[in-house]
């Protein structure tokens, strides 16, 4: 992930081409916060919420376990939120709690908000997280993510 360096960020996202599939990149110089970049890069893969406003709040609890198991417990839990409650999290806390993590979105409903403009479909809704080449963890500036997401 070297692009972070070029750019001269410490807090980042990105989505990069992958064949029939989409891939994301995250970093942050803390776990927590490079966590919360990879719910942003999953959500604008497929949404553009630049317009949209929370119009709720949820708190997610995810057991302990190692890095890669927790985020991808994280980026699944988007996934099934938006197929079961039709939420999307625009704004991501994390914070780890006994190894694992508590998560606090501040959410869009994004069936009604749809209605009036404010979330825009921009791309495939995920399916999966994929744990084929799945990277998470500590480098020398903090911590990154490589994940690859069905759709």
């Amino acid at each position: 992930m070297r692009d972070r360096h070029d750019r001269g960020m410490d807090r980042g996202h990105r989505a990069v081409p992958h064949t029939a599939d989409v891939r994301i990149e995250a970093w942050a110089p803390e776990r927590e916060g490079c966590l919360a970049e990879a719910v942003a890069a999953l959500v604008e893969t497929f949404a553009d919420t630049t317009d949209a406003t929370p119009d709720g709040e949820t708190t997610v609890g995810l057991p302990a376990g190692d890095d890669t198991g927790l985020l991808v417990g994280l980026l699944d839990e988007v996934i099934f939120r938006l197929e079961t409650e039709g939420t999307l999290p625009l704004v991501t806390e994390a914070q780890t709690v006994d190894g694992g993590l508590r998560v606090r979105w501040r959410t869009v409903d994004a069936d009604a908000v749809e209605l009036v403009g404010a979330v825009e479909l921009v791309g495939a809704v995920p399916k999966a997280v994929s744990l084929h080449g799945l990277r998470f963890g500590r480098d020398d500036t903090g911590w990154s993510c490589v994940v690859t997401v069905d759709v």
